[in-house]
Order: structure tokens, then sequence, then C-alpha cells
């Protein structure tokens, strides 16, 4: 079956402004700190940053989280490539925003969660997610969400950045 688009670059626009004015009327000028989980949440860490920078008319400091070595479902954790982590300043007292393309088992942002503590510790931690598939296994629910679905295990949910792949859109298909 060939991949189908479920949003456009419109689209996925529109749902970051959302999610960036959720999080605005949320934290109503509390100091945020953004950070994109390893791979897929970097892009999307970026942009929200931006639109609460244009929202709040300051800076909005975003960097990535790497919770590779926290994974508890990888047969060998060493065989997961890691990734750069770059917390952009001191999050003692602030809130973070965790950003991810895709949430489903929940498991990516528990070992997140995992990498995040040995850096500090904000006042609190929020997650916000593109797309939220379902599938938890976990009890992590987005506190922000750019569009929920209910996709079948044997679909795959393919975020598309144009930093990255040369276009904004997400995809669905069978693997």
């Amino acid at each position: 079956m060939p991949e189908q688009q479920l949003m456009d670059g419109q689209a996925l626009k529109l749902a970051i402004a959302r999610i960036a004015h959720e999080i605005a009327e949320d934290m109503n000028g509390t100091d945020v700190v953004v950070l994109g989980i390893q791979a897929g949440g970097v892009q999307l860490a970026t942009r929200v940053a931006d639109e609460l920078g244009k929202l709040w008319n300051k800076d909005i400091p975003a960097g990535t989280i790497d919770g590779g070595m926290h994974r508890d479902d990888l047969p060998n954790r060493g065989a997961a490539p890691l990734h750069h982590t770059e917390i952009p300043e001191e999050m003692e007292g602030k809130v973070v925003i965790l950003t991810d393309d895709v949430i489903a088992s929940g498991r990516t942002v528990r070992a997140s969660l995992d990498a995040l503590n040995s850096f500090g510790r904000p006042s609190h931690v929020r997650l916000a997610v593109l797309i939220d598939r379902g599938s938890r296994e976990l009890p992590i629910q987005p506190d922000y969400c750019g569009r929920k679905i209910d996709a079948a295990s044997e679909e795959h949910i393919n975020v598309k950045w144009l930093e990255v792949h040369g276009e904004d859109a997400v995809y669905v298909d069978q693997t």
C-alpha cells in the first residue's frame, strides 16, 4: 500500500502554531526551555520555540535530548545510535517542554525523562507531540498534541521536515 498523506505543510504549520498557543496560554510567560527528543522531536522543538518567541516577544531557548542509553526496549542499548544532547541553559526552576514528532508506546519519552534527570531538576516537564498514534505501553500522555490518530500496529507514521527531507508533511504507510 502506498504512503497516504495525513498532513501537508500547511496543516503541519497550523498544528505547530496551535501547540505553541496552548503552551503560551498555559505557561503565561513562565521561564520555558524547549527540548527536542532525538531525532524526531528536534525540528518540532525549534519550531515551537520560534512560535513561542513570536507570541511572547522574546527568545525561547531550544535544545536536544537523547535518551538512547536509557532505553529498556532495545536488546543491546549500545547498538542504538547515539545523538547529541544540547541543553541550552540551566533548567533549575524552569518548565521544560519535551517535544517529539510521534508518540506511540511512550518508551522514548520515558527514556528521555531519565536522561533529563542527569541535567538538573526543572520545576515542571510537559510533553508536546505532533502526532499521537495511540498504542501506549506506559502511562505517558502528551500535554499538547497536533493531531491524534488511531494507527494500526503495522502502520508507520513518517514525519518529514523541510530542513531534513525537503518537505513538510506527515505520511502513513503499511510496514
